[in-house]
């Protein structure tokens, strides 16, 4: 995985995010990186069938490995749950959140001391030394052969099993939803046998999101730009523009939709200053990844294009992890949606 390719993972929001208190029953909860273990009963075997691959698990796992894929969904949903002392290694971060305490919770987890290769992720023989007992990866991509790392085929040649989280499969996050990040967390509920922490936090956040919706329900939906602060990816001064994902369902439950839908069918578009110039912007929402003062970005944005509704009304936000596959899309609803429809909060 060349560094180029691991931006736009960053970008698609395969990344991921979130770590909310153990037993709380909403992702407002703060985050922490200490775990209760699950009470013992008959429900083992468990078996899931991932991405055409049937995953058995015997126990629940206690030495898990977590790949980077430039997501944190995944040692986010874990943290959620409470699963934080079974992990043996987390190559995910982010550096910021909407949650509080989630990112001093994700950097806190240990490493492994592994040396990453190019791709900021775990190659073959590193992977297999650290004895794991399960891997997580966001897409199919981080246990491909040819990218260096250990299949999942090996993986289960040492007891491990393997998860490739919703959408990753054909590593193509363009067609994910929030109900994705409810099956990651559903999924890994039953892995760990904790089922009741996940549907609590599905039902919180199902109940946040609906009572949002229904708020905005009946009103105008605003166009929004989506893109990256200070992110460039492609050969245009646009090409971090959000155009797919997850992104245009919590637009969607927000009362808003994404001014740039149409510009392509994957998950980015690259786009000239005259295709976004030309273009009715009513809202920004900014992504904040590795940028110290995203709002910035956002207020250059509009100074830039006076002509947007937006400039001339000053509408926008800045989000983190929220946005991304993870057990906080509801804080991303929540926060949008106020600042798309301001009369009906």
């Amino acid at each position: 995985m060349p560094k180029r390719r691991t931006a736009a993972a960053t970008l698609a929001g395969a990344l991921c995010l979130v770590t909310v208190s153990a037993c709380g029953g909403t992702s407002h909860d703060t985050a922490g990186d200490k775990a209760s273990s699950p009470a013992p009963h008959s429900g083992y075997p468990v078996t899931l069938t991932n991405c055409g691959q049937t995953e058995t698990f015997t126990k629940a796992p206690s030495r898990v490995v977590v790949m980077n894929g430039a997501s944190v969904a995944e040692v986010s949903t874990l943290l959620a749950l409470g699963l934080g002392d079974r992990i043996v290694a987390n190559e995910q971060t982010y550096g910021m959140s909407e949650v509080p305490g989630r990112a001093e919770a994700i950097k806190a987890l240990p490493t492994g001391g592994i040396k990453l290769n190019d791709a900021y992720d775990i190659p073959r023989e590193a992977m297999i030394g650290l004895r794991p007992d399960f891997v997580l990866s966001v897409t199919s991509y981080g246990f491909d052969s040819k990218n260096g790392f250990a299949t999942r085929q090996q993986l289960r040649t040492v007891d491990a099993n393997s998860y490739i989280s919703p959408q990753g499969c054909d590593d193509d996050p363009s067609k994910m939803t929030v109900s994705d990040s409810y099956r990651l967390l559903r999924d890994m509920g039953k892995v760990f046998n904790v089922s009741d922490r996940a549907e609590k936090l599905i039902a919180a956040s199902e109940k946040s999101i609906a009572e949002v919706s229904a708020k905005v329900r009946g009103e105008r939906r605003p166009n929004v730009m989506v893109l990256f602060s200070n992110m460039s990816m492609g050969g245009n001064d646009f090409s971090s523009v959000v155009a797919n994902g997850i992104i245009n369902d919590i637009l969607s439950k927000a009362g808003g939709a994404n001014a740039f839908a149409s510009a392509t069918k994957t998950t980015f578009a690259d786009l000239s200053k005259e295709k976004v110039a030309a273009t009715d912007v009513d809202a920004l929402v900014v992504i904040s990844y590795n940028d110290p003062d995203p709002a910035a970005y956002a207020k250059q944005l509009l100074k830039e294009f006076p002509q947007w509704p937006a400039a001339k009304n000053n509408t926008y936000t800045v989000l983190s992890d929220s946005l991304y596959l993870g057990p906080s899309n509801d804080l991303a609803v929540a926060k949008i949606a106020k600042v798309l429809h301001p009369d009906r909060f």
